[in-house]
């Protein structure tokens, strides 16, 4: 199954909360998505890896996308090495999207920065030809994404474009929902997190308030980018 866009998170609720109202937007517009997460997450506090499992395949129902797939990566401990590398490869070599967007470059959590710049690096080495790949015995193709975008998380980084995700808000509110484990809620005994918090989760919306405010819209979402953004003719612009 060859994709437009290809997803990446270090932890199953990475992509939902830095571009979940974006995956819903693209997908309704036609396009083949998909999702890779790196990790379990099963170093979280709250919850087990089990349990993060079945709310990820029921966030990625939410979204409509069409695979999601989870790489088994140590929570807290991969590294951007060569054998971590080759796992990511054969996924984009898979999937051959014409866009990858993963984590954001700096962040909060010490394996969003790793697995931005693993994801990175790897989308660069899945065009060279003499890296050999394969996937149940066949041989794989090299193939490079031609562009990488960062979503941003926890910290309040300065986006180098926004996308307008007015309408699609709700998809994204849903699809965090589903991870049921890991946010706020009034009745639960575990542990506290600073994901599960109220704050945290009104933050959500009032993130995406702010940013759609800066372009005359109800709600927005932030990318970073890694080379100049180029249009056709300023009209391309809004």
């Amino acid at each position: 199954m060859k994709l437009d866009i290809l997803f990446f998170g270090a932890h199953p609720d990475d992509v939902e909360l830095g571009c979940g109202a974006t995956i819903a937007k693209e997908v309704s517009l036609g396009k083949n998505v998909g999702i890779v997460d790196l990790t379990r997450g099963e170093l979280g506090t709250r919850g087990t890896a089990e349990i993060r499992d079945e709310e990820a395949k029921n966030a990625a129902s939410v979204l409509g996308v069409e695979i999601r797939e989870n790489l088994r990566m140590r929570d807290g401990f991969f590294t951007n090495d060569e054998a971590h590398q080759m796992e990511v490869i054969k996924m984009i070599r898979k999937y051959r999207p014409e866009i990858v967007i993963c984590n954001a470059v700096d962040d909060r959590h010490i394996d969003h920065g790793k697995g931005s710049k693993l994801v990175s690096d790897s989308c660069f080495l899945s065009g060279l030809i003499k890296i050999e790949t394969e996937i149940d015995g066949i041989s794989q193709a090299a193939w490079r994404p031609k562009l990488v975008y960062h979503y941003i998380q926890w910290k309040d980084l300065k986006p180098d474009f926004v996308v307008d995700v007015s309408g699609f808000m709700d998809k994204k509110v849903a699809s965090l929902m589903e991870y049921k484990s890991q946010f706020y809620d009034p009745n639960s005994n575990e542990p506290a997190t600073p994901i599960a918090t109220k704050n945290f989760k009104d933050s959500i919306l009032y993130r995406a308030q702010d940013l759609g405010r800066l372009i005359n819209s109800e709600y927005a979402e932030g990318f970073t980018v890694e080379r100049y953004l180029a249009v056709n003719s300023l009209g391309d612009l809004i």
